[in-house]
């Protein structure tokens, strides 16, 4: 039976990646267009091609972190090894160059991302994979993936905090131009509206902010966890070949389609997420990212408060149909959007829609790192190897494909509606465009997330049968030796 004090600190370790997660997911169009200056066809691109590395990557982390040997466990010792690289690369990713030519800006952007990137996968794969071995029990694997969304919208709440602050403290200070401060025609100082006229330097170092936490957490997450099971790999006691390890989850159908459903889920969320930007400014016609960002934070404790039903409901209903649910609720409670009014009246449906996909989000979050547990299980059962790390780097991979193609969604899509940064006049193309992120896009994303849940196998019935064998396999392999 694990420590409650284990379970908490499993949950800061997706405390300190939800805070720069969130920036990833919300503001990275915005950060690349309104503050770096790349033009919005190119961060769309950028954002786009970078998930290919992640597609080779995530994979190979998994591979590194099945053979890690340590004292400390397989997957738990990159909890400490990599916080600082983590850390150190969101700042650089940031920060922006304030000399060079457009093109060594690009390629800027293209290596800070990709060596974020890299960070990122080399802590959260294996803090992934950590849910596979910090219990044997099913039902306890639950509350550890729980105490984990837990916490990562609390990171994420802390976040977007951190930005609706640093917005509200640079509103009404001087704009700076190259260095001089920028006057109107009367010779007045032009002040600071929003954060799009901050300079980048601030943008950097609100990030700095967040990465310093992040570094804090991931080494409390490292001191207060532990590796419980442990798992020989393969079962003949031989290390095992990468090419059958990658064999084995190529064949692997439940791995398929739970990504599958996993990469729907994340778009979804980024299309939203992106999008509410825009929608307050050219719909509702509000301090943009000021309002954007106090209506994610809210949304982030509507999630907060979906999170504890996941285990009552996944013990009632089972996690595949306790997901299936609560996808289908986020896909009912989207379509409202399209039809709110551009009033007050619409902004109050808009926050009530918001509220109620948040608390589905809130239920299904946990559920589906619960579920890429039994993957592991099913993986391990099916052929004597336990590549608990290769199968957990599907659900990072599917983490940051999902989001990043919602986002370059975000940039592409507004693009083909004719949307032009600095122009004031919002056209009825980039409205609608806007609505549909908010409405229909994502209800269709849950709505493919079902169909890929319904093929799921996995239900409880077939994985109380293979954890009873897997157990005693691994209760005959201790005894052997």
């Amino acid at each position: 039976m694990a420590k409650l004090s284990e379970k908490i600190g499993y949950g800061f370790g997706d405390f300190a990646s939800s805070m720069f997660w969130k920036i990833f997911s919300y503001f990275i169009p915005f950060f690349y267009v309104s503050i770096f200056g790349l033009q919005p066809a190119h961060a769309a691109f950028l954002i786009l091609i970078t998930k290919l590395y992640d597609a080779v990557s995530d994979p190979v982390m998994g591979l590194v972190a099945d053979r890690t040997n340590t004292k400390w466990g397989k997957y738990r010792p990159y909890l400490l090894w990599i916080a600082v690289p983590f850390a150190v690369c969101g700042v650089l990713m940031f920060y922006t160059p304030q000399v060079g030519s457009y093109g060594f800006k690009v390629f800027y952007a293209y290596f800070t991302y990709i060596l974020m990137m890299t960070a990122y996968t080399a802590i959260n794969v294996p803090y992934g994979a950590m849910l596979g071995v910090v219990s044997e029990d099913a039902h306890e694997k639950s509350e550890f993936s729980s105490y984990r969304m837990f916490f990562a919208y609390i990171g994420s709440f802390v976040s977007m905090g951190i930005f609706a602050i640093f917005e509200e403290s640079i509103k009404g200070t001087p704009r700076i131009v190259d260095g001089v401060p920028l006057l109107d025609e009367l010779g007045n100082p032009v002040l600071i509206q929003t954060v799009k006229e901050a300079q980048p330097m601030q943008f950097t170092f609100v990030v700095s902010i967040v990465a310093v936490l992040s570094l804090i957490f991931f080494l409390l997450a490292f001191r207060m966890t532990r590796e419980h099971v442990k798992i020989d790999k393969p079962a003949d006691g031989s290390k095992g070949s990468v090419s059958d390890d990658l064999k084995a989850l190529l064949r692997n159908g439940p791995w398929w389609l739970l990504t599958a459903a996993s990469i729907s889920y994340l778009i979804m969320g980024s299309l939203r997420g992106g999008a509410a930007v825009y929608y307050f400014s050219n719909i509702l016609g509000g301090n943009a990212v000021f309002g954007s960002v106090i209506f994610l934070t809210i949304g982030e404790l509507a999630q907060l408060s979906g999170v504890p039903l996941a285990v009552p409901l996944s013990d009632r209903l089972g996690r595949k149909n306790t997901a299936i649910v609560a996808f289908a609720w986020i896909a009912l409670c989207c379509i409202p959007v399209a039809f709110l009014p551009a009033s007050v009246t619409g902004f109050w449906g808009l926050l009530v829609c918001h509220l109620l996909v948040c608390v589905g989000i809130g239920v299904v979050s946990p559920l589906l790192w619960a579920m890429f547990s039994d993957v592991a299980d099913y993986t391990e059962e099916k052929n004597g190897v336990a590549s608990t790390g290769l199968v957990f780097s599907s659900s990072s991979m599917a983490q940051k494909f999902g989001s990043a193609l919602g986002s370059a969604l975000v940039a592409g899509i507004l693009g083909l509606a004719g949307y032009q940064e600095g122009v004031v006049e919002s056209s009825e193309a980039i409205n609608q465009a806007v609505r549909g992120m908010m409405s229909w896009l994502p209800a269709l994303g849950a709505l493919v997330g079902i169909i890929f849940l319904l093929l799921y196998p996995l239900d409880t019935t077939r994985m109380k049968g293979i954890r009873a064998r897997l157990a005693a396999r691994r209760s005959a392999t201790v005894t052997a030796k």
